[in-house]
């Protein structure tokens, strides 16, 4: 029926136009809250090292009258891990520490001084660190060291995100 125009039904879901790579696109991430623009992202797991981490964070933030983004990286471990196959193929592990740490640090009083969001991000800490730092355009990323056999064999997360990330990396001991 020439000369016809059929509206599209305002829920129907667009097709991909396939002649566009489809690795090409990059899912976007949620836009970042504009309150939290320059802030200072930390590093946090629940551990001594990113305690005091999150400690200095806290000052730092106060200091400068920012907001604290504090970052929880779920593990990702290698499918040869669970299934002895041979392509380097990553399987998000269900981390549910996210929601503990969160409510551990709902009730903490010392975060009461500075506005601050919980993170969850999963794959490898640095990338996720600078790309935390780099959604909230951070002022700087503060990380704990790492202590212990596995951070001297494998390198160290303050030491790989030090050598690349594009703000400054604050190490605390």
């Amino acid at each position: 029926m020439a000369g016809h125009e059929f509206p599209e039904p305002a829920d129907r879901k667009r097709v991909a136009d396939s002649t566009v790579d489809p690795l090409a696109v990059e899912q976007p991430r949620h836009s970042c809250d504009p309150a939290f623009r320059h802030g200072v992202v930390v590093g946090f797991d629940g551990s001594t090292s990113s305690e005091r981490a999150l400690a200095y964070a806290i000052g730092m933030a106060r200091r400068s009258g920012s907001g604290l983004i504090i970052v929880h990286v779920a593990n990702r471990l290698p499918t040869t891990v669970w299934a002895g196959c041979e392509p380097p193929v990553f399987v998000d592990v269900p981390d549910h520490r996210t929601e503990v740490l969160g409510l551990e640090l709902a009730c903490a009083d010392h975060l009461s001084e500075v506005p601050w969001i919980l993170v969850e991000r999963g794959g490898d800490i640095c990338h996720e660190l600078e790309e935390v730092g780099k959604e909230y355009s951070a002022d700087a990323i503060v990380v704990g060291s790492t202590h212990g056999i596995v951070g001297r064999i494998f390198g160290s997360v303050a030491g790989r995100l030090a050598r690349r990330a594009q703000r400054p990396v604050i190490v605390i001991p």
